[in-house]
């Protein structure tokens, strides 16, 4: 059988142009090299000008893993659950019956918490016998943070799928980029100290900076800072609001324009 250099071409360019045609797929492109580069960049710049926190590295940075995939958890849960009755073509559907768009978000939120739960626990409990660490040992203040974290990632889930809605699947990808394109300013493995003097305040803008650089204070001498824990539920709070306003918006305007039936793969 005769390979057709033609029909290889025109393939090629169908799936060129797919990419060409949307913003969202050109920047996944380019994310996942420069995001690695500025983490692990800025991770290496800490541990060479800060010699005593070496010593206390392996705690610090579990505990940075283990909150950290809190938020990407919460977040992924969120937006995963909500995007699944897209791939299934169900959305629609669902907003035929009397379901409230709040309704669906609040269903969102809770399926998110058992995901996280789940994904979690084992990871938690293995790093005790691995590394002898225990994550517990934050005491109450990992509450203080689990609880933080999960609204953090429940208000970028509720923009996500906002963003979907209104655009439609060629922004599913955010669903995946969106949480560690916040990753190298939110100090998970690093003091916001550490960032260039023009990025600190855009780090200390977001609620998840707070958790961490608590993480850190609490790890390192075992005292808990309640300021960092009311900074992030207070600007959790007010994103929360922006995100909710956002989504009733988009929602609104796909209701008008049919965009709940038509959305899909």
């Amino acid at each position: 059988m005769m390979l057709s250099i033609k029909r290889i071409i025109a393939l090629v360019l169908r799936y060129f142009f797919l990419i060409k045609s949307s913003a969202p797929r050109i920047l996944e492109l380019m994310y996942w090299p420069t995001f690695q580069m500025i983490l692990w960049g800025l991770i290496s710049k800490h541990l060479m000008t800060s010699s005593d926190w070496v010593a206390q590295t392996s705690g610090a940075l579990i505990s940075g893993v283990l909150l950290w995939d809190v938020l990407f958890r919460s977040q992924l849960g969120f937006s995963l659950s909500f995007l699944e009755e897209i791939w299934s073509r169900n959305l629609g559907q669902l907003f035929v019956s009397p379901l409230r768009p709040l309704e669906m978000v609040l269903s969102l939120i809770t399926i998110s918490f058992i995901r996280t739960f789940i994904a979690l626990v084992p990871a938690v409990l293995l790093a005790i016998p691995f590394y002898s660490f225990s994550i517990f040992q934050m005491g109450i203040s990992l509450m203080f943070f689990f609880a933080s974290l999960l609204m953090t990632g429940w208000i970028l889930g509720i923009f996500i799928i906002s963003a979907i809605i209104r655009f439609g699947v060629s922004a599913e990808s955010l669903a995946w980029g969106a949480i560690f394109a916040l990753a190298p300013i939110s100090a998970v493995y690093y003091p916001v100290t550490t960032l260039p003097i023009w990025l600190r305040g855009i780090s200390l803008c977001l609620p998840q900076t707070y958790v961490f650089e608590g993480m850190r204070e609490v790890l390192f001498t075992n005292q808990i800072n309640i300021e960092y824990f009311i900074k992030s539920v207070g600007l959790n709070i007010f994103y929360g609001i922006i995100a909710v306003i956002i989504f009733l918006i988009s929602f609104d305007g796909a209701r008008r324009r049919g965009g709940l039936i038509n959305t899909g793969e």
